[in-house]
């Protein structure tokens, strides 16, 4: 599903900022004073809340620990 909203960007000190309406809000379960990710990809600019590193750092993790799964079951010890 696809909505399209307007919003405004302001100058804020340096910088440009842009207001989230409420709805966008809720939806990515975010509030004053959260931090988002921007991303350009091949569609456009992302934003989201989660961390784009944490996906490649838990693959990386999940592989590690497929192939070291005797040893950090005693280093669990």
């Amino acid at each position: 599903m696809s909505t399209k909203k307007k919003v405004t960007l302001r100058q804020m000190g340096g910088s440009v900022g842009a207001t989230l309406p409420r709805e966008y809000v809720d939806r990515l379960h975010v509030e004053a004073g959260d931090e988002l990710y921007v991303m350009e990809t091949e569609r456009g600019i992302l934003l989201t809340p989660y961390d784009p590193e944490f996906d490649e750092a838990m693959a990386a993790y999940e592989r590690t620990a497929r192939r070291y799964k005797n040893a950090l079951r005693e280093l669990a010890k």
